[in-house]
């Protein structure tokens, strides 16, 4: 059975993935109707990927007998001033689900519940993959700044990503 505190807290973080997946999502329709198809491609699949935590975490809660809880959301932003201003957001959101996720790791030891700090291990490996993602990508928004042609290919190369990301998931 498992740690009432402990599903209260990974509750809560079901709830931060699924806003996850609300944001990007909001975030793909902007880059989409701006002009980014890559990045709306890109983004479209990291809010599959977020929803896609979110589920994880509720299967686990109900497998070890507690029962997963829907919570409402807060109100999304979906006006964006452009796409180095997204992927800013983007990588601060990465920052706080990492703290999220490291804060409920460290209520599974205190609680003794070794089983689901074993389980946020994945979540923890996964973090590190994302932040790091989102600066390099950040970084190259940044290096072209203005250029048009330079964001051409940006978008390109996101696309790129996301492609190759669909390609490893069948």
């Amino acid at each position: 059975m498992i740690n009432k505190n402990v599903e209260t807290a990974l509750n809560e973080q079901a709830r931060k993935e699924e806003f996850s997946a609300r944001l990007y999502l909001a975030m793909a329709i902007w880059c989409e109707v701006n002009g980014y198809p890559g990045a709306a491609s890109f983004l479209y699949d990291h809010a599959d990927e977020e929803r896609m935590h979110q589920m994880k975490i509720i299967h686990y809660i109900n497998e070890r007998g507690g029962m997963a809880a829907l919570y409402e959301l807060a109100a999304l932003k979906t006006e964006f001033n452009s796409l180095e201003d997204i992927f800013t957001q983007v990588l601060a959101h990465e920052e706080f689900i990492t703290n999220s996720i490291n804060e409920l790791y460290g209520l599974t030891m205190a609680e003794k519940d070794y089983t689901t700090g074993n389980f946020l291990q994945w979540y923890i490996t996964e973090q590190v993959e994302e932040e790091s993602t989102m600066r390099t990508i950040l970084d190259k928004i940044k290096l072209v700044g203005k250029d048009k042609a330079g964001m051409f290919h940006v978008d390109k190369e996101l696309e790129a990503m996301a492609q190759s990301n669909a390609a490893g998931n069948v």
